[in-house]
């Protein structure tokens, strides 16, 4: 039987580029008629505090959409459809996309799958890449060539553009083979939605929490650790741009003992040690 819905599944649906108004409006228009869609992004998080969402794709049982968020000029429109609870959104590691798509562009997710924690709690085993995933279910392997690509630039290429598809190609067909098998175990699909919802409402939480939860500070050190990320925020630069984390206790006994000297070391920046001065008591 599950053979059967492997290659019922699989196949290779049309890829759709969705670069323009129009396109969006249809993308939109269609998608959201699907029971199960599945997502994935592509983005640069490298020199900024927000992530720069470059795509977000989107496969349905017909199709692959791959939207240019550089070329739409809002995604708002994804919110009726990343919210609904009547619609299944399939992902691989879904905190992580949930977090680039919460912090970059203000959409939620509600109503999740992530067949990564599935396949740990089938095969109690660590957490797996897609690519060995899609290898053990669909005996594919994948180019993985362009993990690393810059996805900012355009146009992209045509190995870029099959990266993207791929991604989420198979998504929708593991998601199907995977609660077939954890519907014949007690409890077990009800376990990996739940777990599914509470990594995505981490990923849709403000991105300094889940720092703040790694962390033991003083009241002291967290007021610190808060004003980097105003300052960060605000500059959209990486929090270590502004101190590293090693750095906190420091900046902390030095700020205590208004060691302006040291204070100036460690910032680099003579007007940040004079608004730490001034906003943190």
């Amino acid at each position: 039987m599950l053979n059967k819905l492997k290659n019922y599944f699989l196949k290779k649906n049309p890829i759709i580029f969705v670069d323009c108004e129009e396109k969006f409006d249809a993308a939109i228009q269609e998608i959201s008629t699907k029971q199960t869609i599945a997502i994935d992004t592509e983005f640069d998080w490298r020199n900024t505090y927000f992530p720069k969402l470059s795509l977000i794709q989107i496969s349905t049982n017909k199709k692959i959409f791959l939207i240019d968020c550089l070329k739409i000029n809002s995604l708002h429109k994804l919110r009726s459809i990343f919210e609904d609870k009547d619609i299944m959104k399939v992902f691989h590691a879904v905190r992580s996309d949930v977090t680039v798509l919460s912090n970059s562009a203000n959409l939620k997710v509600l109503n999740c799958f992530d067949i990564q924690i599935a396949e740990k709690c089938l095969s109690d085993s660590d957490l797996k890449s897609y690519s060995k995933i899609v290898f053990k279910y669909l005996k594919l392997r994948l180019d993985k060539s362009e993990t690393n690509s810059n996805w900012l630039r355009r146009p992209f290429t045509k190995n870029q553009i099959n990266y993207a598809a791929d991604d989420v190609r198979y998504l929708i067909n593991i998601y199907f083979l995977q609660k077939k098998i954890l519907g014949k175990k007690t409890n077990l699909h009800d376990v990996v939605l739940e777990e599914s919802k509470i990594q995505a409402n981490k990923g849709n939480e403000k991105l300094y929490k889940a720092r703040l939860k790694r962390k033991k500070m003083s009241q002291f050190e967290k007021k610190i650790f808060m004003w980097r990320e105003k300052i960060a925020e605000e500059q959209n630069t990486p929090i270590s741009y502004v101190f590293k984390d090693n750095k906190l206790k420091d900046l902390s006994n030095y700020l205590k003992s208004k060691n302006i000297k040291m204070l100036a070391k460690i910032l680099g920046d003579n007007f940040l040690v004079e608004r730490l001065i001034k906003e943190v008591k």
